[in-house]
């Protein structure tokens, strides 16, 4: 189940599989239950992933599988998904009984048009909801309601009763109890107001940057509304969010039926301008974001070659340093993003430097990357309810104050016969509960894949890897980072009591 507040409880199930047992003379033997969990994805059902384990292993001591109903399985897009889980108990000898259903699970064909029939409705019901809760929550966007997440630093959450009068300041973790009330933000205590004035006065007229704004704030013991210290990226969410000056907006991401989390096109996005009381001055807001805009306008291919080339006449050699010292071009970052290296770019002016920086170059533009993971990871994990602290010198992550994680990028090396190997270095001074390695793709410029491995598998300083490397390394190999944002999801603790 998904939530208590339907007929699906767990209790109600168990007393519907009761009374089916008891019926029919059947003694059970084992439950698998799934609690306050989606039936969108198998990814997250443990148990439903055990029984299968179990009915595939041989280790099922049971003759049939008892579910209240088809859509026990889950609600799959797919149709033929929990189809397909009901075929391998099926195959290992193991019936499958609906207790709640009105046929007869038994092959027959009104039967199985009727289950066809019911797992396609168990998807549209899920399409259905979806598409309501999100025409709901625009609705309440349009009357400039709070819809989830953080208020920030600086706000508060404001709750009001049915009539719009307000009732208290919800703390963070608390949430409202009665449907009827909303939320609203509202500016927060004025020492937070003032750090809030203040860094966006950094940043316009004193010119400073987000790392610099960061450090300043540090320096003088500021922290943010979770209590961590300040980083560039904390900063920049301050910097550009439109509720500091009153916008209500929605729908930046979307993660709707437990697939990608994707970035919507503004365009798309669902706002409400001037819902809140505004704690930064509309044209200050604006003269940030436009120092942004103009910090991250996209050039050409050919103009940022250009641009390296007058460069270039201009000096007589080129580096990093000199490229980042001239503020009308891109920064040597942008390079490295845009050609792989900064080699490569120099190589398309045809100029050629004299020592062999490619190994330098790498090194740098993995640094970079590692960084980039980083951020990634905080910015997720915070998305999916989660929290996170970052150690500002060994980078070691803990997650909602339960774990620890290690990020490492492996670089792609490549043998005299033209294989692909990757070297692992663990830190094992830092011990993290798990490490996040991102295997490299073969031009080490982008990932490739992700393994997740726990500690107490990790054995020694560093572990070698090949394309294939057998179930006992492969089974902890990912192709995106999903799984480890699942694993710092919160749930709700009253929906599985």
């Amino acid at each position: 189940m998904s939530t208590d507040h339907q007929k699906y409880s767990t209790e109600n199930q168990a007393d519907t599989i009761r009374r089916y047992a008891d019926e029919r003379g059947i003694t059970i033997v084992r439950t698998y239950a799934d609690a306050g969990k989606s039936g969108l994805r198998i990814d997250g059902r443990k148990a439903l992933q055990q029984m299968l384990a179990d009915v595939q292993c041989g280790n099922a001591d049971y003759e049939f599988i008892l579910a209240y109903d088809v859509s026990r399985w889950g609600r799959f897009q797919d149709a033929d998904e929990s189809a397909y889980y009901e075929y391998i108990c099926r195959s290992a000898g193991i019936s499958v009984h609906y207790c709640a259903e009105q046929f007869e699970n038994d092959g027959s064909l009104s039967a199985t048009i009727i289950k066809g029939m019911k797992r396609v409705m168990a998807g549209e019901f899920s399409r259905e909801l979806s598409n309501k809760v999100f025409q709901g929550h625009c609705k309440q966007v349009h009357h400039g309601r709070h819809q989830g997440g953080l208020a920030g630093y600086g706000l508060r959450r404001q709750l009001l009763d049915e009539n719009g009068l307000p009732k208290t300041l919800l703390q963070i973790g608390q949430q409202k109890s009665l449907q009827s009330d909303r939320i609203i933000l509202v500016p927060g205590p004025a020492n937070e107001v003032n750090t809030i004035l203040r860094m966006y006065r950094l940043f316009v007229e004193h010119r400073r940057n987000e790392s610099e704004i960061s450090a300043i704030l540090n320096g003088e013991g500021k922290i943010t509304d979770l209590g961590r210290p300040w980083t560039r990226g904390t900063v920049h969410q301050v910097l550009t969010n439109e509720k500091y000056i009153g916008n209500n907006v929605y729908n930046r991401t979307s993660f709707k039926l437990k697939k990608r989390r994707v970035r919507n096109a503004a365009d798309i996005w669902v706002r409400r301008n001037g819902a809140y009381n505004p704690i930064v001055d509309a044209e200050l807001f604006n003269a940030a974001r436009s120092i942004i805009e103009d910090r991250c306008r996209r050039f050409s291919d050919q103009e940022m070659l250009d641009k390296l080339s007058d460069l270039l006449g201009a000096n007589g050699y080129l580096s990093g340093l000199i490229i980042d010292e001239r503020d009308d071009m891109p920064s040597s970052t942008s390079y490295r993003n845009r050609f792989g290296t900064l080699i490569r770019a120099y190589q398309l002016i045809g100029y050629m430097p004299g020592r062999d920086y490619r190994y330098v170059e790498a090194n740098r533009f993995l640094r970079t990357k590692h960084r980039e993971v980083v951020a990634e990871v905080l910015e997720q994990v915070r998305i999916f309810g989660g929290s996170v602290f970052v150690d500002p010198i060994s980078d070691l992550l803990t997650i909602n104050d339960e774990f620890t994680a290690s990020i490492v990028l492996a670089r792609c090396l490549h043998t005299a016969a033209g294989s692909k190997r990757w070297k692992i270095r663990f830190d094992t001074s830092l011990c993290p509960d798990l490490t996040i390695v991102v295997r490299m793709d073969r031009e080490n410029l982008s990932a490739q894949d992700y393994y997740l491995l726990p500690r107490i598998d990790v054995f020694g300083a560093d572990i070698k890897l090949a394309d294939e490397n057998g179930v006992y390394i492969d089974n902890y190999r990912v192709t995106s980072l999903e799984t480890f944002f699942d694993l710092s999801t919160r749930t709700d603790i009253r929906s599985l009591a």
